[in-house]
């Protein structure tokens, strides 16, 4: 059965990060390790994750030069050693199986990545109209923006759905563009198209809805809808990356 690595890319997820680990530590079957890069943390992040290495021997820190999610990424995949790369946001849940789902997806070599159905939760209430939009929104997008690589089984699938892939498809198709702030994923899942169709797994994973608790549904689903329009028209990912702050 085919390996897998998770990564994980950090930048100040102390609130975040002990609850993400401990969950991966419920997985079965378990992951061949567990790469956390971290982008310069100045809370307790780095130190959290060095607590937990008693306990998790497969687990392990890199220091990243700068605090860029997709070089992040990119240094962790240089380090991996699992058939598959998981690329794991800090504030995302799987379900207990989930590495079983991603061996059994990409045992289909017309699959060349894949992503779960992330469900938008706080402590207190589920983000179900903003959940539904990411939904459908990995159909609806590539259809208008890329209606040609549509038809070849690309999805626009966003890291809170927590892609994986082959990582020899992943090295080979030149990873994530390392200086890209903003839909990076988008970008990378455009390249992995070139070996087979992208897929939305009928899988649920729990992202954080802290960026609505921050912003307010109307900001945050505006803000969503404009970017990814933007993108699909070509603007810069640096000028986007303007209008979506970090929220920690």
């Amino acid at each position: 059965m085919a390996t897998v690595s998770i990564i994980i890319p950090t930048l100040n997820e102390e609130k975040t990060l002990p609850r993400t680990l401990r969950q991966i530590r419920q997985l079965c079957p378990g992951p061949l390790e567990v790469i956390v890069i971290d982008g310069g943390s100045t809370d307790r992040t780095f130190q959290l994750v060095r607590a937990q290495q008693g306990e998790l021997p497969f687990l392990k820190i890199l220091r990243s030069p700068v605090a860029c999610r997709a070089a992040q990424m990119n240094q962790g995949a240089q380090v991996a050693t699992g058939d598959i790369l998981c690329f794991l946001h800090a504030d995302t849940a799987l379900p207990d199986d989930a590495l079983t789902v991603m061996q059994q997806t990409l045992a289909d070599p017309r699959t060349a990545a894949a992503g779960f159905i992330s469900l938008m939760r706080g402590p207190m209430r589920t983000r179900w109209i903003t959940s539904f939009h990411n939904y459908i929104k990995s159909y609806y997008a590539p259809l208008l923006f890329r209606p040609y690589l549509f038809f070849k089984g690309a999805r626009l699938l966003f890291g809170d759905q927590v892609i994986f892939c082959r990582r020899a498809q992943f090295l080979a198709c030149g990873g994530y563009t390392d200086d890209l702030p903003i839909m990076e994923e988008a970008d990378l899942l455009l390249k992995l198209v070139r070996y087979g169709r992208i897929r939305q797994v009928n899988r649920v994973v729990e992202s954080s809805d802290r960026r609505l608790e921050k912003w307010g549904f109307w900001r945050a689903n505006a803000l969503f809808l404009y970017i990814g329009f933007l993108w699909g028209i070509g603007y810069s990912p640096e000028k986007l990356k303007r209008l979506y702050t970090d929220i920690r």
